[in-house]
């Protein structure tokens, strides 16, 4: 089989991601997207070594930047290792992995369908210019992904919280929710799914089930010992 029909049949299956090509690592900066843009912090980015070659020796470069367009358009940082032929950018702690939107957006949106009677009605509210069906996969995804991340750290951190956003706020003392999930999960960051996390999403269509049945066999193992 010619190399570029099987790739693009891996890539269909969900075996090769764009992990594949390219590696986020956080950039933990106490900004809003408006001071990031208004200092230029990107400029000010520094990968102290290569991810794949922590020895060095790889010719690891910058790599100029690439875009985010939503919710106001700003440039994150990135890296070029020629040995591991792999792009790595530093992603700002407000912006949400692998999906539009910062992490207070996303988490407002959640606030929001806290607070209304229904996901309908929030889903109204939120985004009126739409249809009703599309609001709510709108909102749907948002709730899923939040509640993925809060369920895995809960786990993870033994936090004695349930896995929503009043719990963990009430106990960390903070109005941002998913930043702080973010710094608290530092380590574990690379195989967490989006948003909040640097790993595949944990459908079908972006990796295998067991890539998130693994994770959530740590949180368990965690949880019973």
């Amino acid at each position: 089989m010619p190399f570029f029909i099987f790739f693009a049949a891996a890539a269909w299956a969900g075996l090769i991601t764009s992990d594949f090509f390219h590696m986020q690592l956080r950039y933990p900066i106490d900004l809003t997207i408006e001071e990031y843009n208004e200092q230029k912090a990107w400029e000010h980015a520094e990968l102290d070594h290569c991810p794949f070659h922590p020895e060095g020796g790889c010719d690891l470069a910058r790599h100029g930047t690439y875009p985010r367009k939503f919710p106001e358009y700003c440039l994150v940082p990135r890296w070029y290792c020629p040995s591991a032929h792999k792009t790595i950018s530093l992603l700002p702690d407000f912006l949400a992995s692998r999906f539009p939107g910062t992490l207070d957006e996303i988490e407002q949106a959640v606030n929001t369908a806290g607070s209304c009677k229904s996901q309908e009605e929030a889903a109204f509210v939120l985004r009126p210019e739409i249809s009703l069906p599309s609001g709510l996969r709108w909102l749907r995804r948002r709730i899923q992904y939040v509640k993925e991340a809060l369920t895995i750290l809960a786990g993870l951190l033994v936090t004695e919280c349930a896995p929503d956003l009043e719990s963990f706020r009430n106990k960390f003392r903070t109005n941002r929710v998913l930043i702080k999930l973010r710094e608290m999960g530092r380590e574990y960051l690379p195989s967490m799914p989006p948003i909040v996390g640097f790993g595949p999403r944990s459908g079908k269509r972006y990796c295998h089930p067991w890539v998130f049945q693994q994770l959530m066999g740590t949180v368990y193992a965690r949880l019973m010992g």
